[in-house]
């Protein structure tokens, strides 16, 4: 009996051990079955827990852009719109003075020269070759006469500021500006219509 007691020992420690190792390996397999089934549930609720809920995106339209009333600044490269030149307007002619209407007191026809000297005029106004002047014998300083070249029709009216001529036939005396007015220097001596204005 004594002989075969170490067999039996080491027969009840593998029977011993083999029974270990499957408690354990039984274990160790319903850890991993129950804990994997419960983790991943776990792991999922926490992560919907976690993340918010998600909304689906709104859609938004972009603005359009109000149209400009003036034109952007070119950006580099580009060409420049044509700025509009200015349009002329065309001036309005100006209207004419108006003439002076004159009424005729009295008129006649005579002789009439010119002249260019004088140092002091019969009305104590010093004389004057370019103003449109005349002499007369008997009319009142400052009348208005209309005087007209019969050779050609041209006239002219002067204001009377001295006295003469006194030579017979003759009864204006033209200032060197009048008488070139009626296109008279060339004869020094014209045949002219006289008329006596006053103003209306």
């Amino acid at each position: 009996m004594g002989k075969h007691r170490p067999k039996f020992r080491l027969r009840t420690i593998l029977v011993a051990s083999g029974v270990a190792v499957a408690v354990l390996a039984a274990g160790a397999a319903a850890l991993l079955m129950g804990g994997g089934s419960g983790g991943s549930a776990d792991a999922a609720q926490a992560r919907q827990t976690a993340a918010p809920p998600t909304q689906p995106p709104t859609s938004r339209t972009p603005l359009a852009d109000q149209p400009r009333t003036t034109p952007g600044r070119a950006s580099r490269g580009e060409t420049r719109p044509p700025v509009p030149k200015p349009v002329k307007t065309t001036d309005a002619p100006k209207p004419k003075p108006k003439k002076r209407a004159y009424t005729v007191l009295s008129s006649g026809s005579c002789e009439a020269s010119s002249y260019g000297e004088g140092q002091e005029t019969a009305s104590g106004e010093p004389f004057n070759p370019n103003a449109l002047t005349a002499a007369h014998k008997t009319l009142p300083f400052g009348s208005r006469v209309r005087v007209t070249n019969k050779n050609n029709g041209e006239s002219v009216i002067v204001r009377i500021n001295d006295r003469g001529p006194y030579v017979g036939g003759r009864c204006l005396d033209l200032s060197t500006a009048a008488m070139k007015q009626v296109d008279g220097m060339g004869a020094g001596v014209i045949p002219v219509r006289y008329e006596v204005l006053s103003r209306a």
